[in-house]
C-alpha cells in the first residue's frame, strides 16, 4: 500500500479497529477514512453505498461486528446474525461495486467446528457442527468469508479473509456482563481487589483451554497481511500458546494483585473445551507475534485503571 493510500478502517472505536489505527499510523499512513457509528451507520444499505461512492476508499479493513463474550452471544443470538451479517454485506458489497482495490474481512476462531482437530488448521471450516453458545454469531462470520470467496471466484475481487484467536489489550470492553473472558475477569479482580472480597466467582470449571492474542499483535499481522498476502484461503493469526481459563484467572488475579480464592461455578458456561489455532501458514510468510502474555495482561489492566479513573 502505498503511504498516501485512502484506507477505510470500519469499526475504528472498536478494540481491534482502534489498534489497526495506531498501527496504520506510526507506519506512516496518512489518509485514513474514519467514521462513527453515528457518522454511518453500517447496517443501512442505501448510506453504505453512498458512503464508498463519494469516498472511494482504496483499502478496507473491515473490523466492525457486533462482538460479545458466552453471555451476549447466549442472551441476544438474533441480534448478533442480523447485525453482522448486515454490516459485512453492506461494507464487501460497495467495496467491490465502488472499486476498491482491496478489502480484509476479519471473522473469528469461534467460525471452527466446537470439535475440530488440535491445533485447529484452516481447512477445518465447514468439517463438523459448531459451539452452540455463539453459533449466529459464527455462522454470519463464515457467510463474510464466503461473500470474499466468491467475490475473488467471480469477479476477481481482491479480498482476503483472516481469523483471528482470542483478543485482548487496550480499548476492550469491560462491561460486567457482556465482555470477553479477559477483561471480563480483569473487572472481577479489582472490584473484588477494591472491595477487601475473600473470593471471586468465575464461570465454568476452569479446564477449556484457551489461547490469547495481544490486540496490537493482531493489528500488526493485519497490516502484513494486506500488504503482502492476496488469496482465497482464509489466514489464522494466534499467539501459538495456549493455558487452561484456571491458569488465565490465577495469571490475572497475580497481576491485578488480588489475594483472595478463587470459585469456579456454572460449569455449562464452559463454551468449546479447547480452540488452538494452528498458524503456521501466517509464520511461515515470516510473521510472528511480539507480546508476552503476562507482560499484555499487566499493560491491559493498566489501561483499565487509567479509563476508571477517568470516569
Amino acid at each position: 500500500m502505498r503511504r498516501d493510500a485512502r484506507i477505510f478502517v470500519a469499526g475504528h472505536r472498536g478494540l481491534v479497529g482502534s489498534a489497526i489505527v495506531r498501527r496504520l499510523r506510526d507506519a506512516g499512513y496518512a489518509s485514513l477514512i474514519l467514521r462513527t457509528h453515528g457518522e454511518l451507520d453500517l447496517t443501512r444499505q442505501a448510506d453504505v453505498a453512498r458512503f464508498f461512492e463519494e469516498e472511494r476508499p482504496e483499502y478496507v479493513f473491515l473490523a466492525a461486528a457486533k462482538v460479545g463474550g458466552i453471555h451476549a452471544n447466549s442472551a441476544y443470538p438474533a441480534d448478533f446474525i442480523r447485525d453482522n451479517l448486515l454490516i459485512q454485506t453492506n461494507v464487501i458489497d460497495s467495496a467491490y461495486h465502488s472499486g476498491t482495490r482491496k478489502l480484509l474481512f476479519l471473522g473469528s476462531s469461534c467460525i471452527y467446528p466446537r470439535e475440530a482437530p488440535q491445533p485447529i488448521p484452516e481447512d477445518a471450516l465447514l468439517t463438523g457442527p459448531l459451539e452452540k453458545t455463539n453459533e449466529c454469531y459464527a455462522v454470519a462470520k463464515i457467510a463474510g468469508i464466503k461473500h470474499c470467496q466468491a467475490l475473488r471466484r467471480q469477479y476477481g475481487f481482491d479480498a482476503i479473509s483472516v481469523m483471528p484467536t482470542n483478543l485482548y489489550g487496550p480499548g476492550d470492553n469491560y462491561h460486567p456482563e457482556n465482555s470477553h473472558v479477559i477483561p471480563g475477569l480483569i473487572r472481577r479482580f479489582h472490584e473484588a481487589k477494591t472491595s477487601g472480597d475473600a473470593e471471586v466467582a468465575v464461570w465454568g470449571s476452569g479446564t477449556p483451554l484457551r489461547e490469547f492474542l495481544h490486540v496490537d499483535d493482531l493489528a500488526d499481522a493485519l497490516v502484513f497481511l494486506m500488504e503482502e498476502y492476496s488469496g482465497e484461503a482464509i489466514v489464522n493469526i494466534g499467539s501459538g500458546s495456549e493455558l487452561t481459563i484456571r491458569e488465565l484467572a490465577e495469571l490475572i488475579g497475580r497481576v491485578v494483585g488480588f489475594k483472595g480464592a478463587i470459585r469456579f461455578e456454572r460449569p455449562e458456561m464452559d463454551g468449546t473445551p479447547r480452540k488452538f489455532l494452528d498458524s503456521r501458514r501466517l509464520r511461515a510468510m515470516g510473521w510472528s507475534p511480539k507480546w508476552p502474555l503476562e507482560e499484555g495482561l499487566a499493560e491491559a489492566y493498566a489501561s483499565f485503571r487509567e479509563r476508571e479513573a477517568g470516569e
